[in-house]
């Protein structure tokens, strides 16, 4: 649940798909923070040169720029599970 949030989902899309309340799954990943010696990035504090519309278009990129890294890793791993299987490299691959 803490990788999908960090990957980009809302807590409250997460809550509805999987019940946990929003608070709660909001709780696991400040304790994950906590223990990972992470700390939560503040908008107001990345960049106060920043305007408000600003901000959030960053965080909305960074947000969507996780998730696109987190599906291009599923993608790679598919390729590569399906290429295994089927003893097929797909296209595209320079093959040593």
């Amino acid at each position: 649940m803490v990788e999908l949030i960090r990957a980009g989902r809302a807590s409250t899309d997460l809550a509805r798909e999987f019940e946990p309340s929003r608070q709660t799954i909001e709780n696991w990943v400040a304790e994950a923070d906590r223990t990972e010696g992470r700390r939560a990035a503040k908008p107001a504090t990345a960049d106060p040169s920043l305007t408000a519309p600003e901000r959030d278009e960053l965080v909305r990129l960074r947000r969507e720029n996780r998730q696109l890294k987190v599906e291009r890793d599923i993608l790679s791993r598919a390729t590569a599970w399906f290429a295994k299987e089927t003893g097929v490299l797909p296209s595209g691959s320079s093959g040593s």
